[in-house]
């Protein structure tokens, strides 16, 4: 029996929505003013639509009488809270770029991400946790402390002109963010920049590191999240009566389109936690708020489920949510759905790069498909499956999976080369993962082209590290790379090649990342090697790598 290509397109009756996101909220607003549309618990929050959009009405305007323009970049580097929802829809509302920064970034990581796309503003909190962003801000810019707010000019940071403080105490050079003025004039201003938008300008740009080192500044537009928010929502069969949980972050596409797109686009509330994941913090929100739905990578559930308190806690509002980032344990998601009640809970699949679902399970969906697959196409997306070739596979053979259509990006910030690589001449996007069609059109991801790690739903680029650590004047060589691990699905591993006199400890390395890398990159094993296994043309063989840090990961775990 002959088997069909591996070429499917996602048919619906649903069109496309042609709507800027200042656009989508508008409408939502005249059709629900009244329905919640934002709580957020640590903050004190309860707004409704009306409410909400006023707040966003006042920072879009406000930012454009700063002096920013249309098409600046405007950073945001801060965990989940009320601004962040507020920017989301108040810079595209104004014509302006947001960039996502990763709250766990520091110095090194944001300096970069701030100059390649010349960020002209940056939204960050003092601090968080342990992360002092203030603190750091300035170490890379000490003029900040030493000027009026906007007056002064930083070397290290030569595009940033304005930095807006989430924080009721003003600190030198800031503008606090309840300090955001919307005069006359600046309302009157915005409403000539919103009418001439288009839902095909970028409105966000999100960091994703590559193989070949430095992150990449993925440019959504209107267009793409508006839509992929949209359908991610109907497959979730979201109304203006749900109340969602979100407890993943914001800077991610999984908290900013999966999540608050997701509600918005269907006049849903959307219900914030806190400022970071927490258990308890999560179980309790969905108890007191009554939420129908809620979003999680596959360790959070599994946290959640295993919290001593669980048991307390009534969860039987629930019905749907998202499970996604990194393969779902069947057990697990049996479990979630038996024991926190969610029946119609998907699975989702994507990449920044495509705004980012591609793929989603549905409820109709038998619970089997919805753990060994990723469902099938979303509406309106092409996939097909290819050999090295570039050819079409058939039906049940593996290759590597490429995407097309409304939702792939723009193309990757001021990096035409990287861009090039990404998207071919037909607009097609090379995933770099490997996948199986099946014939009734579900996809299984089976293995990855790159060589990437995911650790906790976070993707990590051994690339990056890599050329990170060659900086230490200590490491002569090192290869990163990922070894299985129950709790984060893998964990990071360096293998490193000391400079000749030189000393190194475990914990020194890891220290020297934990200064300047996001916490998951800093490497949770790390071993002293003398060579590097090799192939006879010299090229290293991470495989034999990874299968000698298994094996020795299971001696040590034997009793």
């Amino acid at each position: 029996m002959l088997h069909p290509p591996s070429y499917v397109h996602g048919a619906s009756d649903t069109p496309l929505l042609g709507e800027t996101v200042g656009a989508l909220l508008d409408r939502i607003v005249a059709r629900w003013p009244e329905r919640p549309a934002l709580v957020v618990r640590a903050q004190g929050i309860r707004w409704t639509y009306a409410r909400f959009a006023e707040e966003v009405e006042r920072v879009a305007a406000g930012l454009l009488a700063l002096g920013l323009e249309p098409g600046d970049r405007v950073g945001i580097w801060a965990p989940n809270r009320a601004e962040w929802v507020v920017a989301q829809f108040a810079a595209p509302k104004a014509g302006l770029i947001l960039v996502n920064i990763n709250p766990a970034y520091r110095s090194h990581e944001l300096a970069y991400s701030l100059n390649k796309v010349a960020c002209r503003a940056l939204m960050l909190p003092r601090s968080f946790k342990a992360s002092h962003y203030l603190d750091i801000l300035l170490g890379l810019a000490p003029e900040l402390a030493t000027a009026p707010a906007g007056r002064w000019r930083a070397a290290a940071l030569p595009d940033l002109r304005h930095v807006i403080l989430l924080d009721d105490e003003a600190a030198p050079g800031t503008l606090r963010w309840q300090d955001i003025a919307a005069d006359a004039a600046a309302r009157e201003r915005l409403a000539v920049v919103e009418a001439a938008l288009s839902f095909d300008d970028p409105v966000n740009i999100q960091f994703t590191s590559g193989t070949t080192g430095a992150p990449k500044g993925a440019t959504l537009t209107h267009h793409n999240i508006v839509n992929n928010g949209f359908f991610i929502g109907e497959a979730m069969r979201l109304t203006e009566e749900d109340r969602l949980c979100i407890p993943v972050p914001f800077y991610h596409c999984f908290g900013m389109v999966l999540g608050n797109l997701a509600c918005v686009t269907h006049g849903a509330c959307m219900v914030i936690p806190g400022e970071g994941f927490d258990a308890l913090a999560t179980l309790e929100t969905v108890a007191e708020e009554r939420c129908t739905a809620l979003h999680g990578v596959p360790t959070m559930f599994i946290a959640e489920l295993e919290h001593p308190r669980f048991r307390e806690f009534d969860l039987t509002s629930l019905r749907t949510g998202i499970m996604a980032g990194s393969p779902c344990p069947i057990e697990v998601m049996r479990r979630v759905v038996r024991d926190m009640h969610m029946a119609d809970v998907t699975i989702a699949y994507g990449m920044t790069e495509t705004s980012p679902v591609s793929f989603q399970t549905v409820p109709d969906d038998p619970l089997d498909l919805r753990v060994s697959t990723v469902g099938r196409v979303h509406p309106h997306v092409e996939v097909k499956i290819v050999d090295e070739a570039g050819r079409v596979v058939p039906r049940g053979t593996p290759g590597e999976l490429l995407t097309r259509g409304y939702s792939v990006m723009r193309g990757y910030w001021n990096d035409d080369e990287n861009t090039r690589r990404a998207l071919d001449d037909a607009r097609w996007m090379h995933t770099g993962d490997l996948a199986v069609l099946d014939d009734d059109g579900y996809c299984s991801i089976v293995g990855r082209l790159k060589d990437m790690i995911i650790r906790g739903g976070e993707n990590i680029y051994p690339r990056e590290i890599e050329e990170f650590l060659y900086g230490h004047p200590d490491i002569q060589d090192v290869q990163v790379f990922g070894v299985p691990d129950a709790k984060f699905g893998e964990q990071v591993c360096a293998w490193i090649r000391v400079r000749d006199g030189a000393r190194l400890t475990v914990a020194s390395v890891q220290e020297y990342c934990r200064r300047h890398l996001a916490y998951f990159k800093v490497p949770h094993y790390v071993r002293f090697v003398d060579t590097f296994p090799m192939t006879v043309t010299g090229k290293v063989q991470k495989y034999l790598m990874r299968e000698a840090m298994v094996a020795e990961l299971a001696r040590t775990a034997a009793p």
